[in-house]
């Protein structure tokens, strides 16, 4: 019988899988489990419920690759899409790797994940799983056009435990919690209170605000208020800081890899507190022109990631473009946190670009004058063209 590995939750979805896969596939299911910070309940289900259900399991810890080798990278190239930063697209190349590297272990034939056929990790899994495997992808809940209603009665029928009963569906990892289904499917309902859990409420944020000073090493941050710390607590700090104040709600109309539009939810706390703070330093730090073409290379580098191309070669050049680029973006950066709000006190870096003599007003080593026949010729094709408008 052939072994299959199984990207296992402990949801619905992947619960109903192993079933699935031995019942109409016939293989011999393994699951797997891959931490980059869920909750400790999210880890601990999984296992569970393998175990219930005779099943052997893995449990993967890859939170401090996921933040070294994923956030770090997002950090520097600002990664942001249709106005949130990316968590759970981020984390998703890096789960199928661990599962890749997991069959080849056991010597499993095919990999089998629980999306949908509407979703977008259908195509963040299986990018990545055949560019690094010659497994065969099994995706049962989607080849067999199954419902939530119908997974249900399935996995009573057959004795499946099912997860507690949820209101939305949520993913959580170190970088970001996303929010979506149910009622929150209108998009003019106000998401309730009790679906975010990250960060509080503007209304029950503190009165007082905070300053908090944040510093970077080639462009990724290593210190919060002068205390050196690792990767992984940085981000928590960052999370629970900005948390705090309410900061890091985001609630879009998303455009599916599809096609499909999509409400959903996010909490990226740390993440939008963090990528405001080095977009703070890189305005200081980095030219105009190298700026115009950071915005380019974080459009492009955000959508590779959404759409699941972390193995695109481009995304590999561009992380070489930025890197290079990152190797001035040193220095901190003071910002105030109050009620939803980050407001930039201020920034310092050895490579500050920023000339305070020359920019004053008192200045007088630049000699004013020199600049009448810049003035003078600027614009020129726009004139013409005005030129010829009052002409006709």
């Amino acid at each position: 019988m052939e072994k299959v590995v199984l990207a296992f939750s402990g949801g619905l979805d992947t619960s109903v899988c192993i079933k699935l896969l031995e019942e109409k596939y016939n293989k011999k299911v393994i699951t797997a489990c891959v931490d980059v910070g869920q909750p400790e309940d999210e880890i601990t289900r999984p296992a569970n419920l393998a175990a219930q259900m005779g099943m052997e399991h893995y449990t993967i810890d890859a939170k401090e690759e996921f933040a070294r080798e994923f956030i770090f990278k997002a950090i520097k190239a600002n990664a942001v899409y249709e106005g949130y930063p990316l968590s759970t697209a981020l984390a998703r190349p890096l789960i199928a790797m661990k599962i890749v590297e997991l069959a080849e272990k056991v010597g499993a034939e095919n990999i089998a994940h629980g999306c949908t056929g509407k979703g977008n990790d259908q195509f963040r899994f299986e990018s990545i799983i055949r560019s690094h495997s010659d497994c065969t992808v099994i995706a049962p809940i989607r080849d067999l056009n199954l419902t939530r209603t119908e997974e249900v009665r399935y996995a009573q029928s057959h004795g499946i435990p099912l997860p507690s009963d949820k209101l939305y569906s949520i993913d959580e990892n170190l970088w970001g919690r996303s929010i979506e289904g149910d009622i929150l499917e209108d998009p003019m309902v106000e998401t309730p209170e009790e679906a975010f859990s990250w960060t509080r409420s503007t209304e029950d944020a503190p009165d007082e605000a905070e300053v908090v000073e944040i510093s970077f090493e080639e462009g990724v941050p290593t210190e919060i208020n002068g205390e050196l710390m690792a990767p992984l607590d940085i981000i928590r700090k960052a999370n629970q800081i900005a948390g705090t104040h309410g900061i890091g709600r985001v609630d879009i109309m998303e455009d599916r890899i599809i096609g499909l539009k999509s409400r959903e939810n996010y909490e990226t706390p740390g993440a939008v507190l963090l990528i405001a703070a080095h977009r703070a330093l890189e305005q200081l730090v980095l030219t105009r022109e190298e700026l115009k073409f950071a915005e380019i290379a974080s459009q492009t580098y955000s959508e590779l990631v959404y759409n699941g191309l972390w193995h695109e070669p481009l995304r590999e050049d561009l992380d070489q473009l930025i890197d290079s680029m990152q190797g001035r973006v040193s220095g901190s950066v003071r910002v105030k946190l109050h009620k939803g709000n980050i407001r930039v006190l201020g920034r310092e870096s050895p490579f500050s670009l920023y000339q305070e003599d020359a920019v004053s007003f008192e200045d007088k080593e630049m000699d004013q004058r020199e600049m009448a026949g810049m003035v003078k010729n600027y614009g020129i094709q726009a004139a013409c063209y005005q030129d010829i408008c009052r002409r006709k």
